[in-house]
């Protein structure tokens, strides 16, 4: 026996399920779906997770654990990048940052990120800095300030 001549066992496979094609392959007019309701319709159905109007299980378990989301502190965040719009010798404050539109929204501070360059002489004030954002800032001559 050869690879060429395997040949499959009969019954092993069955030909695809055409449906909606005639009286022949017996899932003609309504193609096995039955009549009206939601099942019926194009797009219609439940998830896989309703039971029926049931009080759902998922909301019958209590939730476990400690989570610390609603404690963490977030940072808005600028790259260095993003400060050559102001001129030479300019004190970048948050409350400045915020008037440009740089930053929408301060949250919890803000932190100053290393990606692009530098290219004026600044005083930067703010919560938190990169350390590839502090490089950068020094390397331009300008100062980093934590407020």
């Amino acid at each position: 026996m050869k690879l060429h001549e395997l040949e499959k066992n009969i019954g092993a496979t069955s030909s695809k399920k055409r449906v909606g094609r005639g009286p022949g392959s017996g899932l003609g007019k309504t193609s096995g779906r039955g009549h009206k309701g939601q099942n019926a319709r194009s797009g219609g159905g439940v998830s896989p997770v309703f039971e029926g109007g049931q009080f759902p299980l998922f909301r019958h378990i209590p939730k476990r654990g400690f989570s610390n989301k609603r404690f963490k502190t977030e940072y808005a965040v600028i790259n260095v990048g993003d400060l050559n719009v102001f001129d030479n010798n300019t004190l970048v404050t948050p409350a400045l940052l915020k008037e440009k539109k740089i930053v929408k929204r301060q949250l919890d501070g803000i932190k100053v990120l290393g990606n692009g360059k530098l290219e004026k002489k600044l005083t930067i004030q703010a919560n938190k800095f990169s350390k590839s954002a502090l490089a950068k800032i020094e390397e331009s001559g300008s100062k980093a300030e934590v407020i």
